[in-house]
């Protein structure tokens, strides 16, 4: 079976913007909608394991708040760490 990259870059879209809070709907799906079609497919895949994280930790991640999780220090993660989301 042949992977598709489109299919997993609307599956990423979508997570992003449905993810239960309103705040991160818009902050994800911000980013996603800026950095979706300049990411590899190493990109993507990292980009689908943080939107497996649960809200309240990337909130505090994005904030530079302390955490319990810790999450890897890689490409996706600096990227959303230091997006400047304008309302």
């Amino acid at each position: 079976m042949k992977f598709n990259i489109d299919q997993l870059k609307k599956k990423i879209i979508y997570r992003s913007n449905y993810r239960g809070t309103k705040e991160m709907d818009k902050l994800l799906g911000a980013f996603t909608n800026t950095y979706i079609d300049k990411l590899n497919i190493d990109d993507l895949t990292d980009l689908e394991k943080l939107l497996d994280v649960d809200d309240n930790t990337l909130y505090d991640f994005y904030n530079g708040i302390p955490s319990k999780v810790e999450l890897k220090d890689n490409y996706i993660n600096s990227l959303f760490k230091n997006f400047k989301y304008l309302k």
